[in-house]
């Protein structure tokens, strides 16, 4: 059976020393309930949760898989047990309001604690996921009564909840979606429609699922500013709070998927069910978005989750399996072989791994707090300068995390030789689990023209101009001794500021050119936010003793030497510019000439 551990050192480390949370949250009125050590209780326990109760439903579930039958959908042996240990524990509240019955933990501890989840199972998480999501989007724009019917009963894990956006004809463009809302006289609505790629559409773990629906009433204009959301409920709710007759939707069928089999991906029919508003008519998507967002970063933390089991176990393995010798001589001398690890090529796939991983990990603790300071401080400029932060970097967190982690996870299988293609070591399982969350949430290279377009042309680069003068700050500090990666951080700065001028001037003579260039810049932004993560992860080690510490040093040398001159790469692709790729006609993609 695969092994996994959860790197608490690391998530503590990151925490307590690279980001100083206790004195972050503690000069913060919003969050000064919150210390270390409660911080590191909490991490702890879901450490035990997710290495005793998810880890060992990993396998069994993707063999088992959600199955659908007559109308209904069951989850693999041990699953409902397990959800619902993790409701009554209060872990689906963690980040939650108090009001609604959560716990209000700052988003920067909730990121690792969402690691060890994913890492450990993670189509058992996308199930709990979808469910704070959906509170989010409905504490910010349901009604009073809407909050106080459904947000309660989702924290506590009695239902559930879902996104439901996709259709058939209409993925990345939304505007053109067909589900119907009728007003009816008693002033909600009749949903008519299907909705397709729906993540827990269905199931057995809750008594109750709530749909939050996208759907375009009548004469709503056309695109997406005609869009609007429902809260359409499997079972209506009676005016007392106890469940009512079963509404007009449910899965027609569910999807045979290459992973993460066990959560159930449905198509979802809305046969004229019940809906009720949520907001205004024609601002759905807005609300949608809040959800949206906070999956996507919740897919660059399964990223670091499978990056870290996929680590762990190859680790593992190359440390027990002997094959040849060193090429400088003789290591083990009383056995047959040498460990794998003496190979220079072992050890460079597991360094990138574990460096991108912990750079990862700090990166999304990084954007956790920006999201703190945008939900709990008081200081207007500080929220504001949070909120540009936090639209730059989703994109990356969610498709330079995802691509880093896939990436590593391929690595990790390459360590086993052949035996990391046989089921039983659980690589092959942790890439096919893994593939998706480069697809879903918006696919990497949506997120890359999300960044490129939205979050720097649109904004005529104001946005990552802040960025990098935050980045060139905190390295300028840097002590003598850290001019390794003072020196490699400043440098990328530069190129990167340099690349994105160009690319400001170049989109404005040549439309093609930001496509053809996002994913490069994508990659390239993300080196230097890796960069100026392990500046920190430097500057918080720097001084103390120990091999932990002096392990972090070492890494971040790694990372200069051999990880970051990628971005050089990605420039260098960038102003290839577009004609190339432009030039092909379309029938030259399906010709044999």
């Amino acid at each position: 059976m695969p092994i996994y551990n959860a790197p608490l050192a690391d998530m503590k480390f990151i925490l307590n020393d690279v980001f100083q949370a206790e004195k972050f949250w503690q000069n913060n009125e919003n969050l000064a309930h919150l210390d270390a050590s409660t911080a590191e209780a909490i991490l702890e326990e879901m450490a035990k949760f997710s290495q005793n109760v998810t880890l060992p439903l990993n396998r069994t579930g993707d063999e088992e898989e959600a199955k659908y039958h007559q109308g209904h959908v069951t989850t693999p042996s041990g699953f409902k047990e397990a959800f619902k240990q993790y409701g009554e524990s209060g872990w689906i509240g963690l980040s939650a309001d108090a009001e609604w019955g959560g716990q209000e933990m700052p988003k920067m501890l909730t990121v690792l604690s969402d690691e060890m989840l994913f890492a450990t199972n993670p189509s058992f998480m996308l199930y709990p996921l979808l469910s704070v999501g959906a509170g989010m989007a409905l504490n910010s724009y349901a009604s009073q009564e809407q909050k106080e019917t459904y947000l309660p009963k989702i924290y506590t894990g009695e239902w559930s909840g879902t996104m439901c956006l996709t259709e058939p004809h209409a993925g990345t463009d939304l505007g053109i979606i067909k589900t119907k809302a009728e007003p009816t006289a008693d002033g909600n609505y009749k949903i008519t429609g299907t909705k397709i790629f729906i993540t827990g559409g269905d199931h057995d773990l809750t008594e109750n699922i709530i749909h939050l629906v996208l759907a375009k009433t009548p004469n709503a204009p056309a695109g997406s500013r005609g869009i609007s959301l429902f809260i359409v409920p499997k079972y209506l709710v009676n005016a007392d709070g106890s469940l009512g007759e079963r509404n007009l939707v449910g899965p027609g069928s569910i999807e045979h998927k290459m992973g993460i089999k066990a959560s159930a991906t449905c198509v979802m029919n809305f046969d004229g069910a019940t809906g009720y508003l949520v907001g205004k008519e024609n601002e759905g998507l807005a609300a949608m978005f809040v959800m949206m967002n906070y999956e996507r970063l919740s897919m660059g933390i399964q990223g670091i989750g499978a990056a870290e089991f996929a680590y762990q176990n190859a680790a593992q393995y190359a440390t027990d399996r002997i094959q040849g010798r060193s090429a400088s001589g003789v290591k083990s001398p009383n056995q047959v072989a040498d460990s794998i690890l003496v190979h220079g090529d072992v050890r460079r796939m597991l360094l990138n791994v574990r460096a991108n991983n912990e750079a990862s990990r700090a990166f999304a603790v990084y954007v956790g707090q920006q999201l703190d300071i945008t939900k709990f401080s008081t200081d207007s400029e500080a929220i504001e300068s949070a909120n540009n932060r936090v639209a730059l970097l989703t994109p990356i967190a969610k498709a330079f995390l995802t691509d880093t982690a896939f990436q590593a996870t391929l690595d990790a299988q390459m360590c086993f030789g052949g035996h990391g293609y046989i089921r039983e070591w659980g690589m092959e399982q942790c890439i096919r689990d893994l593939r998706i969350a480069q697809i879903y949430e918006g696919t990497n290279g949506v997120q890359s023209q999300d960044l490129i377009g939205r979050k720097t042309i649109k904004c005529n680069g104001e946005f990552i101009a802040e960025y990098i003068t935050e980045i060139r700050d905190f390295a300028n500090n840097l002590d003598a001794n850290l001019n390794f990666i003072k020196d490699a951080t400043l440098d990328a700065a530069t190129e990167i500021e340099s690349v994105t001028q160009y690319i400001l001037e170049a989109a404005k003579e040549n439309p093609e050119f930001s496509n053809s260039a996002a994913v490069d810049y994508l990659h390239a932004v993300g080196l230097l936010s890796f960069a100026y993560m392990f500046a920190r992860i430097a500057n918080a080690a720097k001084d103390k003793d120990g091999e932990f510490y002096q392990n972090k040093l070492a890494l971040t040398i790694y990372f200069v030497q051999r990880i970051l001159p990628e971005y050089t790469l990605r420039i260098a692709r960038i102003k290839a510019g577009s004609d190339v790729i432009m030039s092909f006609s379309e029938e030259y993609f399906t010709s044999q000439n």
